[in-house]
């Protein structure tokens, strides 16, 4: 004789502490490699190749973004982008502004946060016809 099948409630109820178990056990394992991490990530913080080097994967990847979704053609997202990597790079590569590292950085990557934004809120209402210059226009 099959077993009676558990009320809807008593099913999530195990289902919800399976996943809490779980949990516990993620929390448990990863905890301490993450405290055994965070030397080597303070480490990997402040050494000096990192900014420039994010910069330099950063830059290529806005300017395909940029090309990728036709945003060139929109002035506010470009002008944020631009600004965000101007920022950026300066912050990574002229020492002089050391002290301004953090503030730079943060306004730049903000700036580049923001045109994404601005593209995805631009892009979504944007309908294709005869007036736009996009290319599938045509289509």
């Amino acid at each position: 004789m099959p077993a009676p099948e558990a009320p809807h409630k008593s099913r999530w109820l195990d289902f919800a502490s399976v996943g809490l178990s779980g949990l516990c056990v993620v929390h448990c394992l990863a905890l301490p490699l993450l405290a055994a991490a965070l030397p080597l990530a303070g480490t990997l913080a402040d050494a000096p190749w990192v900014h420039p080097l994010l910069v330099l994967i950063a830059a290529p990847l806005s300017l395909w973004a940029i090309q990728s979704s036709r945003a060139w053609r929109k002035v506010p997202v470009v002008g944020l982008i631009f600004a965000g990597l101007a920022l950026l790079a300066l912050a990574a590569f002229v020492p002089a502004l050391a002290d301004l590292d953090t503030t730079l950085t943060v306004i730049g990557a903000l700036a580049i946060a923001s045109a994404h934004v601005v593209n995805y809120l631009t892009g979504a209402r944007h309908t294709h016809n005869e007036d736009c210059a996009c290319e599938v226009a045509g289509e």
